[in-house]
């Protein structure tokens, strides 16, 4: 892990599909483990009972939005990092890692601190009740104790992947994931008797519930930061962090003003998107049980879709931003052609199987009828824009991977704000439409968002905004 030369994905010798591919899979992989680890995760936890469901998501909105800071200036670190490796510039890329550890230092650590210090407040702000606060407050305190090295991770993946290392990232978070699983399945519940094939044996277990389950969590988390930290400190690894030196602890502010250039509009986006999701999510709340249950289930449905997407505007990301680092624009569009015929096969297979098996798959999470057939309607709808989707994250990865994401921010806030929220909320408050409408607005939002990053495409102004930074 990251003590091979990594991937030069500028070597024209190599097929440009061939480059996609290799940079792509381990982050379609990594999405598949999570998403089906988070899945198992869900289903122990929910076996305690509700109190114990709502006692560890209560404060997952306030909490991944404080993550999202971190999330925001990895975004910044990945383009500049590539850009440094495209250039050849091993000593900039080196400074750049340096200062993805001083990101954690002197912001990780501080978020770190404020979820601590807000552990109780965070649930109450989120409208916890008496019967779940005591709960939530001991699950998010002991969650904290690894709170910095999840955030070591985050922050360290974008740097890997900035230098084309998909494989680190997705080896760390398979290895957090079977951790926290395990943690969970031997923590969570007390010493009981199983059976596995007819056999009979005693598992033993420590019962602590939902502290069970914040322990695994934060042992998960830690163990992955602690990873991290020694690949990026070891100096097997090419872009290996070193802090000798008088000022090795003092961020560069030209470097610091660059990253926040980029960082920025990034982390803008993602409170725009949330904030927005609130709005529309709340207004859903208003149409009743069945939309609201049809709602969460269908778009946990879809997000298997996600993945492939995901993975593709990872590798694009990557690619465009190394492609301009060595000063081949025309490589990068063509990175980019190939990003989108690949995508397109997939997203096509995508769209069939959401399409024809909908209903199968919202069974999947619910055995109520009417729930089935409404979520179901949706996710039928959806599918039919599961490509131009995947093509306006990877024109979106393009976008980043040039460091123009003030671009992306705006166009965010004026297709999600300008079209999802204002008629989502309008459908469903002034004209009293259903769920379905909503769903047709999103798609609709979607359609004009892969319009106007095409157009920003087109223009060519992308390739010229690091040289401005």
């Amino acid at each position: 892990m990251a003590s091979k030369k990594p991937l030069n994905v500028t070597d024209e010798s190599r097929s440009v599909p061939m480059t996609i591919f290799l940079l792509a899979w381990p982050v379609f992989v990594e999405q598949i483990f999570t998403t089906l680890v988070s899945f198992a995760d869900t289903a122990m936890v929910g076996a305690l009972g509700k109190e114990a469901t709502a006692a560890i998501s209560i404060s997952n909105s306030p909490i991944f939005l404080l993550n999202g800071v971190i999330m925001s200036l990895g975004i910044g670190i990945t383009t500049m990092i590539g850009h440094a490796v495209g250039a050849g510039d091993e000593a900039r890329a080196k400074t750049l890692m340096r200062h993805a550890f001083l990101v954690l230092l002197y912001v990780g650590i501080p978020i770190t601190a404020v979820v601590a210090a807000l552990s109780r407040m965070i649930p109450l702000w989120m409208g916890a009740g008496p019967d779940i606060i005591d709960a939530a407050t001991d699950y998010n305190l002991i969650v904290a104790a690894g709170r910095i090295f999840m955030l070591a991770s985050m922050v360290l993946n974008s740097a890997f992947r900035g230098y084309g290392d998909t494989k680190t990232p997705m080896i760390l978070n398979i290895i957090m994931n079977v951790i926290n699983v395990c943690g969970n399945y031997l923590l969570i519940n007390p010493t009981r008797q199983i059976s596995v094939f007819g056999l009979e044996f005693t598992m033993i277990g420590a019962g602590w519930g939902v502290e069970g389950a914040a322990v695994a969590t934060a042992l998960g988390m830690t163990v992955s930061g602690v990873m991290a930290l020694v690949i990026a400190f070891k100096k097997s690894n090419p872009y290996h962090i070193s802090l000798a030196g008088k000022g090795a602890f003092i961020p560069d502010k030209e470097i610091t003003r660059q990253v926040f250039r980029i960082s920025f509009p990034a982390m803008l986006e993602r409170i725009c998107m949330s904030s927005s999701g609130i709005f529309v999510t709340s207004s859903i709340a208003t149409l009743g049980t069945v939309s609201i249950a049809a709602n969460s289930l269908f778009l946990s449905a879809e997000s298997l879709s996600y993945m492939p997407a995901f993975a593709f505007q990872m590798a694009i990301t990557t690619l465009v931003a190394q492609s301009l680092g060595a000063k081949k624009p025309e490589l990068a569009k063509k990175f980019l052609r190939w990003t989108m015929i690949m995508g397109t096969v997939i997203m096509a297979i995508t769209t069939v199987a959401l399409y024809v098996f909908a209903s199968p798959l919202i069974g999947v999470f619910t055995p109520d009828a009417e729930v089935i057939e409404m979520a179901a309607k949706c996710l039928q709808i959806v599918a039919l824009i599961q490509i131009p989707q995947m093509a306006a994250w990877v024109f979106g990865g393009l976008l980043r991977g040039a460091g123009d994401t003030k671009i992306i921010f705006y166009i965010t806030a004026a297709t999600n704000w300008g079209i999802r929220t204002l008629f989502s909320v309008l459908v469903i408050r002034a004209f009293h439409m259903d769920l379905i409408a909503t769903i047709w607005v999103m798609c609709t939002e979607i359609l004009v968002r892969l319009l106007l990053l095409y157009m920003r495409y087109r223009s060519g102004k992308w390739m010229h905004v690091m040289e401005r930074h």
